[in-house]
């Protein structure tokens, strides 16, 4: 790790940071480690566990489904203004969605009982050592060695920290934390190896790019060497993220910066080490 919390503070290697986006990854085997178990179903509907009240005399509710939300085809838009409502029929069409993956939190915790906090530790954090991973700022982390975020001139963002879980934003995690995380996918992440090609399979296309969207992962097929890519990227105010992994060869990169300005950075590393063609800022 190089760079610095705040000019002339070394970042050290436990240093905590949001992530952004790379919630949706870590929430997505967490599900998929439920439907493996026998104890979720990826095509069932989810309104037997959770009905959003904006969208309740709406029948769409009823096409709503894990894979439906997991591959963004929910017709949710990113983020509610005000009300939820449907864009397009779900199944229809792909739209980036954070209110797809907090529509499956509600879902998941209704039919368990449980907070996703607590089922994200019995099956991911605890089992693989992941002690600085949490859903939102938790009252005992160290303030002091947060990465705090910057803009795009290195000034600092003050920001209000996120002390409830949401499912697609604001997981707390270190580089070594996420990169056992990355570790454990590339070893199939504990589910079967047909629901990890499911997983990997493009569900639809992603309207933000060209590639497809899987279950949870962006995924890119245009590496010189025939591999394949499973990828996810995160961003907030001051905050830059990415996780690119190779199942075929079992490599991978985490790429965490607590800037606005790290986006050509990440490609040319994603880029120099992987010669993955078309990857663009």
């Amino acid at each position: 790790m190089f760079s610095e919390l705040k000019q002339g503070i070394q970042a050290p290697e436990n240093t905590p940071f949001n992530v952004a986006s790379l919630t949706k990854p870590v929430v997505a085997i967490t599900v998929l480690r439920l439907v493996n178990a026998g104890m979720w179903n990826l095509d069932e509907s989810l309104d037997s566990f959770w009905i959003d009240p904006d969208v309740k005399d709406d029948p769409r509710h009823k096409l709503l489904t894990t894979r439906i939300i997991l591959s963004h085809q929910t017709g949710f838009p990113n983020w509610r203004d005000k009300k939820l409502n449907f864009k397009f029929t779900p199944g229809t069409g792909s739209g980036y969605s954070g209110e797809g993956y907090e529509y499956l939190r509600h879902a998941v915790e209704s039919k368990f009982g449980k907070k996703l906090q607590a089922l994200s530790d019995s099956l991911l954090f605890h089992p693989l050592g992941l002690k600085d991973t949490r859903y939102g700022w938790q009252q005992d982390m160290d303030t002091s060695r947060y990465a705090i975020p910057h803009d795009k001139t290195g000034n600092i963002i003050n920001i209000t920290r996120h002390e409830t879980a949401n499912a697609a934003d604001w997981l707390v995690t270190t580089v070594a934390d996420y990169g056992r995380f990355g570790a454990y996918v590339l070893q199939g992440a504990g589910i079967s190896e047909e629901l990890f090609n499911d997983m990997a399979t493009p569900q639809s296309k992603n309207i933000a790019s060209k590639n497809a969207m899987g279950l949870g992962w962006e995924i890119e097929k245009k590496l010189f060497n025939g591999e394949y890519a499973l990828l996810h990227t995160g961003h907030d105010p001051g905050v830059s993220s990415m996780i690119v992994l190779l199942p075929q060869s079992k490599r991978g990169l985490v790429l965490l910066s607590n800037g606005d300005s790290a986006w050509k950075l990440f490609i040319n590393i994603v880029n120099a080490t992987f010669h993955i063609e078309g990857l663009t800022p």
